[in-house]
């Protein structure tokens, strides 16, 4: 378990849904050179539900820790923290179930584990170098759940309302909002906030060794 590359530095990114994570990640990403970030989303990381009906699996809740198969990414980035590179799990929202694919994935000199129940997970986070919560507003965060999922997941705005009432903000109030005190730094405004993730950028600029 203690076994690790010392130049492998393992950042983890947590943060409610639509709080600009992603948009995080890829500054990070931009301000390093190139090749040097291994992305982990927890999303791909959804226990496996085969053994499920259609039924069953409909009645996940995704916003829940017990939905993620922490054992499986524990001993991932254990893996690439030890310089081996893994085949990532994929999933689907539609079939709420994992993909026969896999992702290779190679071990870098930054490994950014990004996902909203990031910082959840005692042994995940004692793994990390740098622990970052995004933060942003409540209502920002369901206008960028609305825009996606009507776009990307086929749902209609009532339909996002709805969940985001039922499940996500319980859910976010209850599991996420509380991992705020694990983290280093906590960025407000999420990815708008440029001056913040500049500053990050420089820290983790300065914990990369070149060359």
């Amino acid at each position: 378990m203690d076994a690790r590359s010392d130049n492998i530095t393992i950042i983890g990114i947590a943060g409610g849904t639509g709080s600009g994570k992603t948009t995080v990640v890829k500054k990070i990403v931009g301000a390093l050179p190139p090749n040097h970030v291994a992305v982990v989303p927890l999303d791909s990381y959804y226990n496996d539900t085969t053994d499920l009906t259609d039924e069953e699996r409909r009645a996940i809740n995704f916003d829940h820790p017990d939905a993620f198969d922490w054992k499986l990414l524990i001993k991932q980035i254990n893996e690439l923290r030890q310089g081996f590179p893994i085949e990532q799990p994929t999933y689907s929202y539609l079939l709420s179930n994992r993909l026969p694919e896999t992702v290779h994935v190679e071990p870098k000199p930054v490994i950014i584990i990004e996902g909203i129940m990031t910082l959840i997970n005692k042994k995940l986070r004692e793994m990390m170098d740098l622990k970052i919560f995004v933060d942003a507003d409540p209502d920002e965060r369901l206008i960028r759940n609305i825009q996606r999922d009507t776009i990307d997941r086929g749902r209609t705005v009532s339909m996002v309302v709805e969940r985001y009432l039922k499940v996500l903000k319980p859910m976010h109030e209850q599991f996420i909002e509380p991992t705020k005190r694990f983290a280093d730094l906590i960025i407000p405004q999420g990815g708008e906030n440029v001056k913040g993730i500049s500053i990050l950028c420089k820290y983790i600029e300065g914990l990369v060794p070149r060359g």
